[in-house]
């Protein structure tokens, strides 16, 4: 049984505070199938993120199965399936994998032929076993929505929320897909509540709720829609909400409410607060029960005709309730209700263990979906071979001409006076070109290793963040999702930096310790990818991320100091956060035993740095961005 008391939802500060949900209240009770009906912007969206736990109500509470949620805590993840209006499938998995990967994240101690078992049941259930070996990217729209119920239903959730998942479609797959969510909703003791534009299959549903400016207007049979909002057609439903203030529609529900909630199939007993309501609003008058129970009778003996002569069948109700509400509209106790009520409340079943995988098993199924994604796009391929091929390729077309200079680079050794001040001459030019040759080589692998970080991950987490958010109410750690993605680009940062550090020492032959400078390498490309999957986290959208990424690697070299030395206070400052200044000034270090390294320091007044201190910041880089990743992740956004 769900139970909403008095659900306010408020967004804002005063004064310009806004109120989204104003006191709803009803009772869903479970095998039903409810639809939440409403203009654009009336609030049904926001009602089901707040019954899922997405969005914390401001006023109110919420009960599931005698459970206070605001007190006890949200719904576990593996009571509540929630299938939003975005896909929650990614498009280079196939129908099998994403669900067979859904069960793996949310549901333990499952052998792999228990798994696979398990999956061949849920696809054939919502009918996308024929395709299961069909990539997501390549089905059809109905297919899609078909999808994301499958990968719901892994858990067996007793409550089902549909958030417009029959927008947007043909009329036939609107109709499967309806079926689809009554047929779920007649297993388990399972409730559905699905939010629809479509009025063309509320005969499916068990009752439907009317928002209207995000008042309750209506909860109750789809027979008695039309009779309420004294409509003749369900098409009129809207414009006759319009006739109205939301307020004055939620008043009247108050007032006649007790007569429509009685007779849904299920036999809810009705809230506490119903009969008080009815009595002791002062805008309800004796003479307004006496009129509300001669409807009501009236409005019966209607049914029961019709369905004799066979023009309509008789609404499923309980006629016992009837009558007790019959006799509370007429001021009479309602023992029968209190009665089901306190039995209801004493044979409440308890809570189910938590079925959630551990942080660690979630990992493993994250990490290898993540390598299965990248092998199968083409296009990130080709992107990363790319810039993993072209760009040292890049920096030694730059030093080809000074190769030879930077070889021979050596002092006089002549004994003439005027000819050694000559060679001298000579040799300080050359060793400026050199130095100059040298320092601007170990900054353009740096620049562009930030650069290949940048792209690395500042779409990573942003790109997908909706699906994570879904994931995570589902019950996937923050954590596992971070250090799955850290695993998957430190791969990409080895290789990438390796392979620089290698090929350009092959041709230039960089004096120093190569170890360290590819150390170094690999080093500013992990500092650089982890701060930009931080920000990845952080951005509202991918395309904030990259442009705030790419904003950051353009700040890598005048800030350096490579290039030209900054004022002293501003070194300061700026230094510590500028990786690429410690990737250069360690990577220069390393040839402090050559001559080369003193060329280098005749065309740079900037400081360098020790070895081990630039490791250190790097160190700290790599692990803030994570940080910052995690955090980013930790933190709701659904929106």
């Amino acid at each position: 049984m769900l139970d909403l008391h008095e659900i306010s939802l408020l967004v804002g500060k005063e004064p310009s505070e806004q109120k989204l949900l104003h006191e709803i209240s009803t009772r869903i009770p479970q095998k039903h199938f409810c639809a939440i009906v409403g203009p654009s912007g009336c609030g049904k969206s926001t009602l089901l993120k707040a019954i899922a736990g997405i969005r914390e109500p401001s006023l109110g509470s919420i009960h599931w199965e005698g459970r206070d949620l605001s007190v006890e805590g949200d719904l576990d993840p593996h009571e509540v399936g929630y299938v939003p209006q975005f896909s929650i499938a990614y498009d280079y998995m196939t129908v099998w994998e994403s669900v067979e990967t859904a069960l793996k994240l949310r549901v333990r101690g499952l052998s792999a032929d228990e798994r696979a078992q398990r999956t061949e049941k849920l696809l054939t259930e919502v009918g996308l076993f024929d395709i299961a070996d069909r990539l997501v990217k390549v089905l059809s729209g109905g297919q899609k929505r078909r999808l994301p119920m499958a990968m719901e239903m892994v858990s067996s959730p007793k409550l089902l929320l549909c958030d417009e998942v029959t927008s947007g479609l043909d009329p036939k797959s609107e109709d499967e897909i309806a079926k689809l969510m009554k047929s779920l909703s007649q297993t388990e003791n399972r409730i559905v509540i699905s939010i629809t534009h479509s009025l063309r299959h509320l005969a499916l549903y068990d009752s439907i709720i009317v928002l209207y400016e995000g008042h309750l207007a209506y909860h109750g049979p789809p027979e008695y829609l039309m009779h309420y909002f004294d409509v003749p057609n369900v098409e009129d439903l809207f414009p006759q909400l319009a006739k109205r203030k939301g307020e004055s529609w939620h008043r009247s529900w108050l007032k006649h409410r007790l007569a429509y909630t009685a007779a849904m199939p299920a036999d809810p007993p009705p809230l506490p607060e119903d009969e008080k309501n009815v009595r002791e609003r002062p805008d309800v008058a004796d003479g307004d029960k006496a009129d509300e129970a001669k409807k009501l009778t009236r409005l019966f003996a209607e049914m029961r005709a019709d369905a004799a002569s066979g023009e309509k069948p008789m609404p499923k109700a309980d006629t016992a309730v009837l009558e007790a509400v019959q006799s509370a509209l007429e001021e009479k106790p309602a023992e029968v209700v209190q009665a089901k009520d306190k039995s209801k409340e004493a044979h409440r079943e308890p809570a189910s263990p938590d079925v959630t995988p551990s942080a660690m098993s979630q990992l493993f199924t994250l990490l290898s979906r993540r390598w299965k994604i990248f092998f199968r796009d083409r296009g990130a391929i080709v992107l990363q071979a790319a810039l993993m091929f072209g760009f040292p390729c890049l920096v030694v077309v730059f030093a080809l001409d000074g190769l030879e200079p930077m070889r021979q680079l050596g002092s006089s050794s002549s004994s003439n006076f005027l000819l050694q001040i000559k060679e001298n001459t000579e040799f300080l030019i050359r060793s400026m070109k050199t130095g100059s040759l040298v320092s601007g080589l170990v900054m353009l692998q740096v620049i562009l290793l930030t650069l290949i970080g940048s792209n690395n991950s500042a779409r990573e987490i942003a790109a997908e963040r909706l699906i994570f958010e879904k994931e995570k109410f589902g019950g996937v750690s923050p954590l596992s999702y971070v250090l799955s993605k850290t695993l998957f680009l430190a791969v990409l940062v080895i290789a990438q930096s390796v392979w620089m550090g290698v090929f350009v020492n092959m041709i230039c032959r960089l004096p120093g310790e190569l170890f360290s400078q590819i150390a170094l390498l690999v080093a500013v490309n992990g500092a650089m990818t982890a701060i930009c999957l931080g920000i990845s986290a952080l951005m509202k959208t991918a395309e904030q991320a990259s442009l705030v990424s790419f904003y950051l690697v353009g700040f890598q070299l005048p800030l350096s100091g490579a290039v030209l030395a900054l004022p002293k206070w501003i070194s300061t400052i700026t230094q510590p956060f500028i990786a690429s200044y410690w990737s250069w000034s360690g990577f220069l270090k390393t040839m402090s035993s050559t001559n080369f390294y003193d060329a280098v320091l005749r065309i740079t007044q900037t400081q360098l740095a020790d070895v081990s201190l630039c490791f250190v910041v790097l160190t700290a880089h790599v692990v803030i961005g994570v940080f910052l990743a995690y955090m980013g992740c930790k933190n709701s956004r659904w929106e």
